[in-house]
């Protein structure tokens, strides 16, 4: 005979399915968040940055050549990438190629690690060429009140269309994108720009759920045949793998946007700044992964006859655990090129 389960089994059953439901609402957010780890790219002191006021934070950091001042909106993203594909090759070059890695919810005062930094992708652009600057989201420049929510879907859309994204109807997460106008990972392809391009993920905000943001632009590549990769991973990892996969092939993709989790995670989880050493370990590790990703770009065979853009960026900031405000930590981001960004 079967016996009855027991009344005590059946509430911590109901609370156990509760916690999945909700975990898997809460943006995606429970149940993946970045494992801290002491970091084997951590240098000694990397948990005792002094704190100290956010503005004087941003006048140490000489490796970007402005102020935060003279910041650049993130819609400048999508112009450096056009004017790349649009510029005559050097010469020796027959290829051109682009990549944009994001390190989601990465505060720029974070720049401060890097001169301890022992495996450092941004060190590595700036110390080969390259050039760093202030940028900023939220619609307009700190102090001014924002006009845009600084959130994940709202900061990497802004830089896809070149556009504020509430110009566009995307305020918020989980507000689906209109089709038009395009992000650059069709419209690349649609006019002829580039032959194919992809998008790498982990976070299934992006265009894995009903209401996700480029869940519109996913399906229509697919129902019209455009050569445009949409593929999440569960993991950054996972993301890393699909990047470097797509990188080895002798025919990769002509641009290439990806975002890695590892400091929103663990800001979220733990506290965004540097003076969390969580967070301090999230953004090694985003480095290191940045990395691997350029590393295997320069190992291409044909590397030596491609131009290639390489831009490492973020979306927004964070304060406490959260971000979509209107605070100064949340507002100011950095971009970083291979090239020149300020002529």
């Amino acid at each position: 005979m079967k016996r009855p389960m027991k009344k005590s089994v059946k509430i911590i059953l109901c609370v156990l399915a509760a916690v999945l439901v909700i975990g898997g609402a809460v943006g995606g957010y429970v149940g993946y968040q970045h494992a801290y780890h002491p970091s084997k790219w951590m240098a000694e002191g990397d948990d005792a940055l002094p704190k100290i006021e956010f503005e004087e934070a941003l006048g140490q950091l000489p490796m970007l050549s402005d102020s935060w001042e003279e910041a650049l909106p993130q819609t400048e993203i999508r112009n450096l990438i056009e004017a790349h594909f649009a510029s005559p090759l050097p010469e020796g070059k027959t290829a051109k190629k682009a990549i944009v890695i994001g390190y989601d919810g990465c505060r720029v005062d974070t720049l401060r690690l890097l001169p301890t930094a022992k495996r450092s992708a941004i060190n590595h652009l700036l110390d080969n060429g390259g050039q760093g600057v202030f940028g900023y989201c939220g619609g307009v420049k700190y102090p001014a009140q924002n006009v845009q929510a600084t959130s994940t879907a709202p900061g990497w859309c802004s830089m896809l269309i070149g556009k504020w994204a509430g110009e566009i109807g995307v305020n918020k997460n989980g507000q689906p994108k209109p089709l038009e106008p395009k992000t650059l990972l069709l419209s690349l392809v649609e006019d002829g720009t580039v032959g194919k391009s992809a998008f790498y993920v982990s976070w299934a905000g992006h265009f894995s759920k009903k209401n996700a943001t480029y869940i519109n632009e996913k399906n229509y590549a697919e129902e019209n045949g455009v050569n445009a990769t949409f593929l999440r991973a569960r993991s950054d990892e996972g993301t890393k793998s699909n990047v470097i996969s797509d990188i080895r092939k002798q025919d990769c993709s002509d641009f290439i946007f990806l975002t890695l989790e590892y400091t929103d995670h663990q800001g979220h989880a733990t506290g965004f700044g540097p003076q969390n050493v969580r967070y301090v370990s999230a953004f090694r590790d985003a480095e290191a992964t940045g990395m691997d990703i350029i590393d295997a770009i320069e190992a291409r065979a044909s590397y030596g006859t491609e131009d290639w853009l390489i831009l490492i960026t973020t979306d927004h900031g964070g304060v406490g655990l959260s971000h979509g405000g209107a605070s100064f930590e949340e507002r100011m981001t950095f971009i970083i090129s291979n090239k020149t960004i300020l002529g």
